[in-house]
């Protein structure tokens, strides 16, 4: 592996917000890939203690991921408390790169697209993150990740460039490291994996090779953002209703579940299900990337990585 990962296979988690937890961190790390955790939404309180607790369980590295379409108010607490590897997404990264890189960690940026990879580079981008539109989740691109991936490299100048979007089986890893991908990220697979803090009913619909859908329906407190989800009954109702504006789609007031503090989640909302969630899970918002036809089972990070690894 790259010299600046320091891990023995090729395979790095996505970041996938609030269901990515420290467990699935800590197992994927401890099974030789680079683990992760989102930070956009935490405090620094809670920032700091989730990292705290990666480092305490294991010495290996991992990530932590800032959305920059929100203020990363807990980058601070996160690399003070020891964050190895940062990333960014959806917003400019060059006011906080040098935090990163003073704190003594690095720093990794995603793009879509070969002029991103040559800023990104110049404002001191440790490594990239090329995604493509197969992604699950909040989506920033819209070329495909093999379209895309050969572009990047070559504008990346050798700096270490990963493949990310819609990869969850061996034959796809593959693919992006013999294009000259220095490693590939993981989203879904490890979402239906049994470390995650996905919901039991989610994890089962991964399973079951559910359609996908790039959409702006699940707007929640990030509105015009696309993502891509499965198809359920909340996306069917409002596309057949036209898919009509904020405010004027269908069942838009309608509670559709309660999180684990019994707080209501209203239908539309940007959350995924978690664990200690109760309500209609098929009807909320389940992030998926296109490659979630190959996941047939709940399996261990440690299992899924060497699946992954397994050509």
């Amino acid at each position: 592996m790259n010299d600046l990962f320091r891990i023995s296979t090729p395979i790095f988690q996505a970041p996938t917000g609030s269901i990515a937890g420290a467990e699935l961190a800590i197992a994927v790390s401890t099974a030789g890939g680079m683990g992760a955790m989102a930070l956009t939404w935490k405090s620094p309180a809670e920032a700091s203690e989730l990292v705290r607790e990666v480092r305490s369980r294991t010495a290996l590295p991992f990530m932590v991921n800032f959305a920059l379409a929100f203020e990363p108010i807990s980058l601070p607490a996160a690399l003070e408390s020891g964050a190895p590897f940062v990333t960014f997404s959806w917003g400019d990264a060059e006011p906080y790169i040098s935090k990163v890189h003073h704190a003594g960690a690095r720093c990794g940026v995603q793009v879509t697209n070969p002029a991103g990879a040559k800023r990104a580079q110049e404002i001191g981008a440790d490594f990239l993150i090329c995604q493509g539109v197969e992604a699950g989740g909040h989506v920033q691109s819209n070329r495909s990740l093999w379209e895309l991936l050969p572009m990047v490299i070559e504008a990346a100048d050798g700096l270490p460039v990963l493949a990310a979007g819609g990869i969850a089986d061996a034959a796809n890893v593959k693919k992006s490291l013999e294009i000259g991908a220095a490693g590939a990220v993981v989203g879904t697979r490890f979402v239906a994996s049994l470390e995650s803090l996905a919901h039991p009913e989610y994890k089962r619909r991964l399973t079951e090779n559910p359609e996908t859908a790039l959409t702006i329906c699940f707007d929640g407190s990030w509105p015009y953002a696309a993502h891509r989800v499965v198809r359920n009954s909340t996306l069917e109702t409002w596309e057949a209703a036209g898919s009509p504006r904020i405010g004027a789609r269908p069942g838009e007031n309608e509670i559709v579940g309660t999180n684990a503090a019994g707080e209501p989640i209203a239908r539309y909302a940007d959350t995924a299900p978690r664990i200690g969630m109760e309500g209609n899970i098929e009807a909320m918002c389940l992030y998926s990337g296109t490659g979630v036809g190959s996941i047939k089972e709940i399996l261990s990070a440690a299992d899924i990585i060497h699946a992954l690894t397994a050509f």
